[in-house]
């Protein structure tokens, strides 16, 4: 035990310590003058959320990774079982059908954790190659079944940004799996024949597919297309949330207009700062440098985690390590791309920041698993 401890990546809780404070204070300043959710407490939820983290983060390092990629299977039937109950037991938030009620008022977002569980599910079925070319029938088919069970589920919800994570990190973990390049260029040319003939349909048919859509009240997915492609041809209020979130940025300048400002743009025209909009608070509150010091956090933490991947001996722990950085690094990049208008906008967290139990406790138990790889790194495989 002594040696594992000393193998656990003490930098990684630094970092977390970093993302707690910036978190309580973000969500703190964002509630503590709106009437609805002052007296919420979700700054003194968010330390508890965090502190119960750090259990998970430190049981996790210090449990063998590799029989969960052992029985990854039976982590991946769980998973498609817990997207599948929310059409019986789960309840409506922000309008999709993702959360399950928990007693003591907690929630709970199953998607979360199927994230985890599907990179866990494509590491074991690559790792049975042992390093060979992955094969298209073989390997890259029932893959691709594997992904599309959870997104068409999570798509359906409907919960756009977190769908996509799924695709994203399938493209991660194929890629150092070591796809064929002639796949690649295939993939690659499927693609863009697919991107391309999506914008011309779209263009073509755009008030017919929004009048079908608008019936069955998932009109919010082409309103936010729109927004994205051409912000000028949509009403104010269809673009509403992204100017005001880029106005209150802008706002912030070099090093922000104040902590806890109560007049401030995202107090007034922000729904939800706490949420999917934190970004926002902290370009308003502490400008630019305090946004660079958040991404500064997160380029310490995703390179800890490549270098542990680097240095891993197993593929199946490089393969999970890899899915994991790309599912964190779309998260980023999403987040504030859609809040400074250069990424279309989803309803993707800010992993470590934004308020919400379910993200913290399964982003902590990501790094934990990270942790895992790296002090188990030398040790043979008992199972």
């Amino acid at each position: 035990m002594l040696v594992k401890i000393k193998r656990f990546d003490w930098l990684t809780v630094f970092i977390l310590l970093g993302f707690m404070t910036l978190s309580y204070l973000l969500i703190h300043s964002a509630i503590f003058d709106n009437p609805t959710y002052k007296n919420s407490n979700m700054d003194k939820k968010t330390l508890f959320f965090f502190g119960l983290g750090f259990l998970v983060l430190f049981g996790s390092s210090f449990f063998n990774y590799r029989l969960l990629v052992k029985f990854w299977w039976v982590l991946y039937a769980i998973g498609i079982m817990l997207l599948l109950g929310l059409y019986k037991f789960g309840v409506v938030k922000n309008s999709a059908l993702s959360w399950y009620e928990l007693p003591g008022g907690l929630n709970f977002q199953p998607v979360e954790l199927v994230k985890l569980i599907l990179i866990i599910s494509i590491a074991g079925v690559i790792a049975r190659r042992n390093g060979e070319h992955i094969q298209l029938l073989r390997d890259v088919l029932p893959i691709g079944v594997l992904v599309f069970i959870p997104f068409a589920l999570v798509l359906d919800q409907p919960d756009l940004g977190n769908a996509l994570i799924f695709l994203v990190v399938v493209v991660g973990m194929l890629w150092i799996g070591n796809l064929k390049y002639s796949y690649v260029l295939v993939c690659l040319a499927i693609l863009i024949g697919f991107m391309s003939l999506f914008f011309y349909f779209y263009n073509k048919h755009h008030d017919e597919w929004y009048s079908y859509l608008e019936a069955s009240k998932n009109q919010h997915w082409m309103d936010r297309i729109d927004t994205f492609i051409d912000p000028d041809s949509v009403d104010d209020d269809k673009s509403y949330q992204v100017d005001k979130s880029m106005t209150a940025i802008g706002s912030g300048g070099l090093n922000g207009d104040g902590y806890k400002q109560g007049n401030s743009v995202r107090n007034r025209f922000i729904p939800l700062p706490f949420s999917d909009s934190i970004f926002v608070v902290l370009g308003e509150e502490f400008g630019f440098v305090g946004a660079a010091i958040l991404l500064l956090l997160y380029f310490m933490m995703l390179y800890r985690m490549i270098l542990i991947a680097i240095q891993c001996d197993q593929l199946s722990g490089a393969l999970i390590i890899t899915g994991i950085v790309s599912m964190f690094v779309f998260q980023i990049f999403e987040n504030v791309g859609m809040l400074i208008g250069i990424m279309p906008l989803t309803g993707i967290t800010l992993p470590f920041i934004s308020y919400g139990g379910s993200s913290v406790l399964i982003n902590m138990l990501c790094l934990g698993i990270v942790n895992s790889i790296r002090i188990h790194r030398e040790e043979p495989s008992p199972y």
